[in-house]
């Protein structure tokens, strides 16, 4: 092999290790010894636009939805079909929330009459008609082996 080409081959085993590696780091939290994967994949978002904000919180109805109550938080870029998202955790019991901020202001938009007028959903796909779901129907287990859980993105208003 030629000094070229083995230049080229370190170079492209060295991009594929960076790669490799950003991609563990996108993880929210650290591997650290206990640590399990929490993967969220979100999907029905209506566009690849803006960020997908998703919450973890801890097995506490007090804290859920409550300002400073979360465990944990990623803001990714949407995309389509499935915007993921991971964190790494102790086993245990949380509760997801996620919203898609469409228009990237980093707030969760609602019309004049506090209707939600971006995307959101919550983990096991808890039900939300009237209000915000039970804590009850948001819980879910991380077991020792880690998870992945989807949560369907549900849009109150049409477009725009």
């Amino acid at each position: 092999m030629n000094a070229k080409a083995l230049l080229l081959v370190t170079a492209a085993a060295a991009s594929l290790a960076l790669a490799t590696q950003a991609s563990a780091d996108t993880c929210a939290g650290a591997p650290v010894p206990g640590a399990v994967k929490l993967t969220v994949e979100n999907t029905s978002l209506r566009a690849a636009q803006g960020e997908v904000q998703v919450t973890v919180y801890p097995d506490n109805p007090r804290r859920f939805l409550a300002p400073h109550g979360k465990v944990a938080r990623t803001r990714v870029s949407a995309t389509l079909p499935v915007t993921s998202s991971c964190f790494w955790l102790p086993p245990g019991v949380y509760a997801v929330a996620v919203y898609h901020d469409q228009n990237d202001n980093h707030d969760f938009d609602r019309s004049p009459l506090g209707m939600p007028v971006e995307g959101f959903g919550f983990s096991n796909d808890a039900p939300t008609r009237f209000g915000l779901p039970a804590f009850d129907t948001v819980r879910f287990t991380l077991p020792p082996g880690g998870r992945t859980i989807r949560v369907k993105i549900r849009y109150q208003h049409g477009p725009g």
